[in-house]
């Protein structure tokens, strides 16, 4: 059972709250990690926050819906957009590196969907499926958006495939 079908069954069809902190569980997760790929760490954590608010106060109506995490993606994503900042932020002096250090500058040169993409399969191990559900976009967009960043990763690190 993947995690979508596990938080519809977490949802059903009731509307009843005592519901809300299964899906909760499950969803928070998968939302924390697809909005902080999408818009960094603070961002990505307040936009994870609005959406499980609106979650709660719109419990009723969001039970009811077929793929209540990915709507709650957008909800996310809307309820913080007025503000525009860098997505991807340069490691603080002094901290111990444990990845290219120029992979922060080189993640936040991409589009938002192709880091997205290139976070959530390589960083946090989803399957095309899984993000696709979860961003609302079919899985071959997602590999599409996923070629397209690796490939620009690549040039950006200047990265040969001989090693």
């Amino acid at each position: 059972m993947d995690t979508s079908e596990r938080s519809a069954e977490a949802v059903g069809n009731t509307q009843d709250l005592e519901a809300f902190p299964e899906f909760f569980g499950l969803a928070e997760p998968q939302l924390r990690r697809a909005l902080v790929a999408a818009y960094g760490s603070e961002r990505g954590r307040e936009a994870t926050a609005e959406a499980l608010a609106w979650a709660w106060e719109h419990w009723p109506e969001l039970c009811r819906m077929d793929n209540p995490i990915g709507y709650l993606y957008r909800v996310g994503q809307s309820r913080t957009r007025p503000r525009k900042r860098r997505v991807v932020f340069d490691a603080p002096a002094g901290t111990e590196v444990e990845f290219e250090p120029a992979l922060p500058r080189a993640l936040a040169e991409l589009s938002e969907r192709q880091r997205v993409a290139v976070v959530l399969v390589h960083g946090y191990g989803l399957t095309h499926r899984e993000v696709a559900e979860l961003t609302q976009t079919s899985a071959s967009s997602v590999q599409s958006h996923l070629e397209r960043g690796l490939r620009r990763l690549r040039r950006s690190l200047e990265v040969t495939s001989d090693g």
